[in-house]
């Protein structure tokens, strides 16, 4: 009897084993399920690389095989803007989400000699992905505010290692004020590790510091932001380089900078991290076309610090395999104030977050759909603002209205009054204001309205 009931015993423990084992498999398997792992994010800006700059857009005389592949792979964008056509507004732009005359940065760019930058009370990418456990880095070019608490260590981002203004404030002597910058600083993180550094280096050095962030934090989801110098004047390239063109030290640096998109998508395949990582590739603003044998912004019209199309729009490349639809081009407008909305929604971050109003939409349904001919802009209108801040243009499908002109040379405002259809004149050669007075109306009321609204709503510039 004794034996026959230790019989049961161990059969009901058995039978209870194997049910808890099966639960334990069962658990595991939805855990794993529910706690994919979270996506990453990398963000390539150039600084000053022309809407043609690259193969893909019509560059001549040199090559960008990387970027070429990068846009078989993913999505190119044909109406993609910058929020300024210079530097500060621009980074500024990208990072928070909105207008840089919102933020209050929207009036040139910072120089050694400001103590203004980008209000920490601003939310910015990084921001919005550390409390998902991001680890987040700014790699290259910095340029909103170089005082310490402007810095990227106190905007969000773990890990800094760059320059915190342009490479042509190395040692410049300014006027008005008198001023002698210093050699440009290289900080990693709050500490300033060299100055005065061979600019030729540079994109080198920042490459490599991406390719080790990657493999140091392929178990955890980061964020990158690399924002190269080039091809901002002075150019500078490598010995590897130098001469590798027949477009002389423009192309040549272009073409380094091609071999640094090269290493950073060959090392997310080598970490096993290519399918679970959004690569973002676009420019500042437009070339510098006064520079001799520089960039293009060809057939756009006009380049940097200019509201012609070539100013504004530039080159975009958006890869992420298996996610986003390899070779397709986007014709619809976007705008890079678009990827912090988008990046949240993405990495499905706290919205709460995002206290502050900005103006870039979430466009995760045209970077994940099929059929782009069923989609639309989220953008009823763009706004032009100009280097010194003022509204100059807006654009609404296909219509484009100039209401004014800073001539950056002769310093004075040019009234003449332009519309241009973009569709069927992306060049903007032909004023069809005499035949369209009414749109043109529109749009100058569109204007006025938009731009009292945001400077209404404007916030504060950071102060020391």
């Amino acid at each position: 009897m004794v034996k026959k009931e230790s019989q049961i015993i161990k059969t009901i423990l058995k039978y209870h084993y194997f049910l808890w084992m099966t639960l334990v498999v069962l658990n595991t398997g939805c855990s794993l399920k529910n706690s994919e792992k979270q996506p990453n994010f990398i963000i390539i800006f150039t600084d000053d690389q022309g809407y043609a700059d690259i193969g893909v857009y019509g560059a001549q005389d040199f090559k960008t095989p990387h970027l070429d592949k990068m846009a078989e792979e993913g999505l190119k964008f044909t109406n993609f803007y910058v929020p300024a056509s210079v530097c500060t507004p621009s980074r500024a732009g990208l990072l928070t989400g909105s207008y840089p005359k919102r933020i209050g940065l929207h009036k040139n760019v910072l120089f050694p000699f400001s103590t203004t930058g980008l209000n920490p009370n601003e939310i910015i990418i990084p921001e919005i992905l550390k409390p998902l456990g991001y680890i987040t880095a700014c790699i290259g070019k910095w340029h909103l505010g170089h005082q310490q608490k402007f810095m990227p260590n106190n905007q969000g981002f773990d890990y800094f290692y760059g320059v915190p203004y342009s490479n042509d404030m190395d040692g410049y002597a300014y006027t008005n004020p008198s001023f002698k910058s210093p050699p440009l600083p290289i900080y990693k993180n709050t500490k300033k590790v060299a100055e005065g550094t061979a600019q030729d280096s540079l994109t080198i050095k920042w490459t490599n510091a991406a390719v080790s962030f990657i493999k140091e934090n392929k178990n955890k989801p980061f964020f990158m932001y690399l924002a190269h110098n080039m091809p901002h004047v002075p150019w500078h390239v490598s010995k590897k380089f130098k001469g590798s063109s027949k477009k002389g030290l423009y192309g040549d640096v272009i073409q380094e900078l091609d071999w640094s998109v090269g290493e950073i998508l060959k090392t997310l395949k080598e970490t096993g991290l290519d399918d679970n990582t959004m690569v973002i590739y676009t420019s500042d603003n437009g070339p510098s076309i006064h520079k001799k044998n520089g960039g293009s912004a060809l057939p756009l019209r006009g380049g940097k610090a200019s509201t012609w199309e070539g100013g504004l729009r530039v080159p975009c490349i958006i890869r992420w395999p298996k996610k986003i639809p390899a070779n397709k081009e986007v014709s619809q407008l976007i705008t890079a104030m678009d990827f912090l909305p988008t990046i949240a929604t993405i990495a499905k971050a706290d919205k709460t977050l995002l206290k502050n109003k900005i103006d870039g939409y979430d466009i995760s349904n045209l970077l994940f759909s099929k059929d782009l001919k069923t989609l639309s802009s989220p953008y009823d209108a763009f706004y032009y603002y100009g280097r010194n801040g003022d509204l100059e243009a807006v654009r609404r499908g296909d219509w484009k209205f100039h209401k004014m002109k800073y001539n950056p040379t002769e310093k004075y405002y040019d009234t003449i009054k332009a519309l241009y259809n973009l569709k069927n004149d992306i060049g903007e050669q032909h004023n069809l204001i005499g035949k369209h007075p009414k749109i043109a109306h529109e749009l100058l009321v569109k204007m006025y309205l938009f731009d009292k609204e945001i400077t209404e709503q404007s916030r504060p510039i950071g102060q020391l």
